[in-house]
């Protein structure tokens, strides 16, 4: 009984850890980016949603709504006039580029929020919970699963049953030819980091309604994606859930033993598919 509580209650954290990946993902399976102002992104996803139901008085499930076409036009600009300059066949200008993205982005939020905790408040859902046989689970992490298959889903779909996942694919597979058959990759690319922000601000609707939020807290989330992402395997969507499934079986495993390995399994968890599969258990049949 407590196994099946534990297990459970892992299963649905797995899904908020899947969104956090699924942005991250989509972008490394499309221009190879790795993005490590991921995390920070979401939290600035977090304080918008934040700053749109203070000012609009809106549920934070309606603010998301007018947040996320900011947050896509936000990953639009930043991929077509910052981070198209520095993409190539070095690694290395990308990582400096958004490296220093992150920095900025939580000075900001530093000087217009404080260092103090925020959190959204999404009224009586936050407590509610409903029974499952003898498991009993949150109605918010059930939600926030439910969202992540929901987006995870979505994506594929974009990915493999539209003229603009067809441009994704190519342009993934190789740019130069893509440009041949008139693909701008630039737009592409832009395209792809639009639609990961959109994810991003669905993830900093469910962290900042079960857990607070500051400035600070970024990088941990950037670590939890990159987890995900990797045990999955690079640019698979499905298994970024299932990297985040593991991840969050894992913490709730460690949690209900000591509560203060809760994290600390989780890394060891990675470190172990790492070894076994150094691919991610869904490797893409090209990588």
């Amino acid at each position: 009984m407590i196994l099946v509580d534990t297990l459970a209650q892992g299963l649905l954290l797995g899904g908020l850890y899947a969104l956090f990946a699924a942005g991250l993902s989509l972008v490394f399976g499309i221009m190879r980016l790795v993005n490590l102002a991921h995390g920070d992104l979401i939290i600035l996803g977090a304080y918008l949603i934040l700053t749109i139901t203070s000012a609009t008085g809106l549920h934070p499930f309606v603010a998301v709504f007018l947040a996320a076409p900011v947050m896509f036009a936000l990953g639009w600009l930043l991929q077509t006039h910052l981070l198209n300059r520095v993409l190539g066949t070095d690694i290395l200008p990308p990582l400096l580029v958004t490296f220093g993205l992150s920095v900025v982005i939580q000075n900001a939020l530093l000087e217009g929020f404080t260092a103090d905790s925020q959190k959204l408040t999404a009224g009586p859902i936050e407590a509610q919970a409903m029974h499952i046989g003898p498991v009993t689970l949150g109605v918010m992490p059930v939600l926030t699963f439910a969202s992540a298959v929901a987006v995870i889903f979505v994506l594929n779909q974009i990915f493999y049953r539209t003229a603009l996942g067809r441009a994704f694919r190519a342009t993934s597979d190789d740019a130069v030819t893509a440009q041949l058959m008139g693909i701008r990759p630039q737009r592409v690319f832009a395209m792809a980091t639009g639609l990961a922000l959109v994810v991003a601000t669905i993830a900093a609707l469910y962290l900042g309604t079960r857990a607070n939020f500051d400035p600070s807290i970024g990088p941990a989330r950037l670590l939890y994606a990159f987890e995900a992402v990797i045990i999955g395997g690079l640019g698979s969507l499905w298994g970024t859930l299932a990297g985040g499934i593991v991840i969050g079986v894992a913490q709730a495993v460690g949690a209900s033993i000591n509560p203060e390995w809760q994290i600390l399994s989780g890394h060891i968890a990675f470190v172990i598919v790492l070894l076994l599969r150094p691919r991610g258990l869904f490797p893409r049949a090209n990588d």
